[in-house]
């Protein structure tokens, strides 16, 4: 997708709630959900992460009990040679997805790390491509957080309303074409976010102070708005000066700054087309 003329660079889509905040817990819920979608609609996982997840635990579980039941020793030859190739199978299964589910636990726990040292994070990039300044698709958020919730230990705990505003994003994003372009092999996914310079997490975090990606992309945006925002005039929101659209892009204007990840996604080999939702 390339460059548009205009205002078109500027533009984000809505995703409004009900709520009075948006609340950091789902800020990481609605984040991760949509990194699922992107990952299995560029076809670079099987299936969806959930499903993904539970084929993992369950290859894990066989594994173990195929160990012990080949540890007995009063087994005949036939069953015992049976038992060692579905291991051997079970042990590719599970080499396969090890590494890709190992990353995104580490994505998540840096994700949580961050947002409970800085609830009310400026603004959300995944990069997929070879590189986040050489991107196949960029996908932008921004969140405008509302009425300031009370301080306190961050229930992760995922709610009706994380998943409420998960499917509007995901419909929203679906309903722009995201997802839509042929499969063009195994790559990478980066999440970059937007919060204080002063942020210190360096195992999981580093600091891209002037990160910009190539100008030929056209990035997918989405702005979430709680219920008191929605009610404001969309004026400012609208016009591809506002202030939204510059605090997520412009790290100059604010103490705010990029932070990139260090936890890096690589896609499998998927060449079958991920069916519509």
């Amino acid at each position: 997708m390339m460059e548009g003329e205009g205002k078109s660079e500027m533009e984000f889509t809505d995703v409004e709630t009900t709520s009075d905040s948006i609340h950091s817990s789902v800020i990481f819920h609605v984040v991760t959900d949509i990194l699922g979608f992107i990952l299995y609609m560029h076809q670079q996982i099987p299936a969806i992460l959930q499903d993904i997840n539970s084929e993992f635990d369950a290859l894990q579980t066989e594994y173990k009990d195929l160990e012990i039941v080949l540890a007995q020793t009063e087994m005949k030859a036939p069953l015992r040679r049976m038992h060692a190739g579905r291991k051997r199978e079970v042990k590719q299964g599970i080499r396969r997805f090890d590494k890709l589910m190992k990353t995104v636990a580490s994505l998540r726990n840096a994700l949580q790390l961050m947002i409970t040292e800085i609830p009310n994070i400026g603004g959300v990039i995944l990069v997929l491509g070879a590189s986040p300044i050489r991107p196949q698709h960029v996908y932008e958020f921004c969140f405008k957080h509302g009425r300031v919730v009370s301080g306190g230990a961050c229930d992760f705990t995922k709610s009706r309303l994380a998943e409420g505003i998960s499917r509007k994003a995901i419909r929203a994003l679906i309903s722009k074409g995201a997802g839509s372009d042929s499969y063009a092999g195994p790559t990478k996914l980066f999440l970059l976010a937007k919060a204080p310079s002063s942020l210190n997490l360096p195992q999981h975090f580093l600091p891209k102070r002037d990160f910009r990606y190539s100008k030929k992309i056209v990035p997918f945006r989405l702005r979430f708005k709680c219920r008191t925002q929605v009610q404001e005039t969309d004026a400012s929101c609208n016009d591809p000066q506002a202030s939204c659209a510059i605090d997520l892009m412009d790290s100059t204007s604010t103490d705010l700054i990029w932070f990139q990840c260090r936890h890096i996604i690589k896609g499998l080999s998927c060449r079958t087309s991920p069916a519509e939702e």
